[in-house]
């Protein structure tokens, strides 16, 4: 057996329990998998710093001191004597241990292994103490820093040391930081002898990429900031450049293997609906369209991402998109994740189809009996042209005489599984399908998550929409808040008033929710004519549906909820959104809901309430919501923030793809790199038969470089 299958079990320090806690912690099966754990950041430890020298400013120092004296701490700090016979180690809490240079004295304190390190930190010998600094009683100490015996020559503490993923249960189980490093230690001198290379010569040579066992080797242990820089590029570049080839290589296949339908007319419903539009569509709108237009003329099948901010027009372009489709004689059908905007779409799509003769339905899970039998006789018989529909479209006794297109809003909500019953319905041969999303995606995560879809974005708003009023405001604020609520509504506008909802604390969250409304009724009372609604995830369909409905309607001035509005709901004299504890959200939902005003031709308002205290990094967020409407830029800096995982609704469902070193958020340009190499390699080699390619043919067949194809509906 090689030595990288090796269970980690059977690495020294390690055994049966902690090889558990690895498995389970950091989904450590095999000394390959330690191997392939690299660190997310470096401490340069080639310094000594002086005691005099240390600030609050510094995030880690290494002291080289002499012990001066200890002392042991027992309840309330009373002194553990330690001039007996026996002493009692058992009744000390902490150790406090003085350390001194040329410039001054330090504490060293230590509450676990007090034992261990009273016998070892002894007065007069010198160690190296590393550690963070923190201020107490107005002198800096050092809790638990990690402690070494001074080496002749560059004193064996290594220029920089890797700092690895860990988590609370690791640490607590004896695997710290630098016992993390003596595994790696080990593991590496073990399994480096069998690291083979990973990429074809050609490639290596092309990129200037570093060998596979000097980057693995150099990653972990570094012998100099070049050598890191070298080993880190080779390592990113090597996981980009598999992914996109991965992802080209099955948009290439699919482009020849699947024919599509062929729609060469546009038909005299699309014409009809265009030239009724009151008003233009932008450029933007105009060219998304085109493109759409040239994949159903192709006769490949269309896989298109349609991105789109908030009200920028993405279903117009559905609309047209589905009428060049019924031109050509098929019928369409819209996927919504939800009733409400399901029932939206079929609203404001009936209103685009009245210069038309195109037949419109909607099926959703409150759909009659005799509705159902309506609608499931027509799309047999080809007399709706297009159906707006929830997953109520998925089931089995929903047939199509010629589905054409299928348009898919908000996808991510959608399991791959219910998706793929919908590719089923297709007359053969498999439909068009037009993705959308009004999540801005950042461009680095789209080029990965959809990295085999066309994408089109609609960057431009339509004239006279006009930007939203961004404030944010503390608690003492809320009165006036209040008072401005009531003038709003006195003109005839609407307020949203929105409470988080987070995983962890939903009964709190949602008791929350409750004295929240209880506040609004109260400063909102019925008797003075205020009508105050409430909409949350613990109410029945009925109930969320019945309320949503009285506010869409204009019977309720006030819709108190939690994030259900996030996508969709489309009020368009709501002209207030009130976002409490708004620190608590992130910047693409902060943007979302605020996506719910400024629909309609008045002036409209976003309050973000925040607590007194908030994070540095909430600030961040809600200075930038302030600062810009733009939802790319803001996409981006929230990835920045908070990484690719949690964005384009993938905290449910997980990224597509497992990155082990590269980060969508900092990575950028070499991702670009590597997709346009990738590119050039497929260009002289589209199915990577050559010879030469077997080795990336090898790589590819590994389950972490086949991410699931965000980009069919199967």
């Amino acid at each position: 057996m090689r030595e990288l299958d090796t269970d980690r079990m059977y690495l020294s320090g390690v055994g049966p329990k902690r090889a558990e806690l690895l498995k389970r912690e950091l989904g450590i099966n095999t000394l390959s998998d330690l191997i392939h754990l690299y660190p997310f950041r470096y401490i340069d430890r080639s310094g000594i710093q002086t005691v005099a020298s240390v600030s609050g400013t510094n995030a880690s120092i290494q002291i080289k001191g002499t012990v001066k004296s200890r002392t042991l701490y027992g309840p309330q700090s009373s002194i553990v004597p330690t001039d007996t016979e026996k002493i009692h180690f058992n009744a000390a809490k902490r150790l406090s241990v003085i350390v001194k240079d040329e410039t001054g004295e330090m504490e060293m304190v230590f509450f676990k292994g007090i034992k261990w390190n009273w016998e070892r930190l002894q007065p007069g010998r010198v160690f190296i103490f590393f550690g963070r600094p923190q201020e107490f009683n107005g002198r800096f100490n050092i809790v638990h820093p990690e402690v070494d015996v001074p080496q002749e020559g560059n004193m064996g503490q290594g220029v920089m040391t890797g700092v690895y993923p860990s988590t609370e249960k690791l640490r607590n189980s004896g695997i710290t930081g630098k016992m993390m490093c003596r595994l790696q230690s080990a593991a590496l001198s073990l399994c480096l002898p069998e690291i083979t290379e990973t990429l074809p010569q050609y490639v290596m040579n092309d990129n200037g990429l570093c060998p596979l066992p000097y980057a693995i080797k150099n990653i972990h242990f570094p012998t100099d900031g070049y050598a890191l820089q070298k080993a880190s590029y080779r390592l990113k570049f090597e996981e980009l450049f598999l992914l996109q080839l991965s992802l080209l290589k099955q948009k290439f296949i699919r482009s020849r293997n699947e024919n599509g339908i062929p729609m060469p007319k546009v038909g005299q419903d699309f014409n009809d609906c265009y030239n009724a539009l009151p008003y233009r569509l932008t450029g933007a709108q105009q060219r998304v369209i085109k493109e759409i237009r040239s994949d159903l003329v192709s006769g490949r099948q269309m896989n298109r991402l349609l991105q789109g901010d908030v009200g920028s027009g993405k279903t117009m372009v559905a609309v047209l998109s589905c009428l060049i489709a019924i031109g050509n004689g098929y019928q369409t059908c819209i996927m919504a994740p939800t009733e409400v905007l399901a029932q939206q779409h079929f609203a404001n799509i009936s209103r685009y189809l009245i210069p038309t003769g195109v037949r419109c339905a909607l099926l959703t899970g409150s759909s009659t009996a005799k509705e159902r039998r309506e609608i499931h006789s027509g799309l047999e018989d080809g007399s709706i042209g297009i159906i707006v529909g929830t997953h109520a479209l998925l089931e089995d006794n929903v047939k199509f005489l010629r589905l054409g297109l299928a348009v898919i809003d908000e996808q991510h909500r959608f399991g791959v599984d219910q998706r793929a019953r919908l590719w089923s319905k297709g007359p053969g041969v498999p439909p068009h399908v037009l993705v959308m999303t009004a999540t801005p995606i950042p461009r680095t995560l789209a080029m990965t998550v959809y990295g085999d879809l066309d994408v089109s974005v609609i960057d431009e708003m339509p004239p006279g929409r006009k930007p939203v009023k961004t404030m944010q405001i503390n608690p003492s604020r809320k009165v006036a808040m209040f008072r401005f609520i009531k003038d709003q509504i006195a003109l005839g506008r609407q307020v949203f008033v929105v409470y988080p909802l987070i995983f962890e604390s939903e009964k709190m969250d949602l008791e929350n929710l409750e004295k929240g409304y209880e506040e609004i009724v109260e400063r909102f009372p019925l008797e003075d004519g205020y009508k105050v609604a409430i909409v949350h995830g613990e109410q029945t369909p009925e109930q969320k549906n019945f309320n949503m409905d009285a506010f869409a309607a204009g019977r309720a001035q006030i819709l108190v909820s939690t994030t259900v509005i996030e996508v969709g709901v489309d009020v368009p004299n709501a002209s207030v959104m009130v976002i409490q504890s708004a620190q608590r959200f992130g910047l693409s939902q902060l943007h979302q809901l605020r996506g719910r005003v400024g629909r309609g031709a008045d002036e409209s308002y976003c309050i973000l309430v925040k607590d007194y205290k908030v994070s540095k990094e909430s600030q961040q967020r809600l200075d930038l919501m302030c600062s810009t409407q733009d939802g790319f830029e803001i996409a981006e800096e929230d990835m920045k923030m908070r990484g690719p995982g949690d964005l384009e609704g993938t905290q449910q469902s997980g990224m597509p793809i497992s990155l082990n070193i590269a980060s969508l958020s900092k990575d950028g340009l070499i991702l670009n790199q590597a997709r346009e190499y990738a590119r050039k390699v497929l260009a002289g080699d589209p199915t990577l038969e050559s010879k030469e390619n077997a080795a990336l043919v090898s790589e590819l067949r590994k389950e972490k470089y086949n991410p699931k194809d965000y980009s069919k509906i199967s």
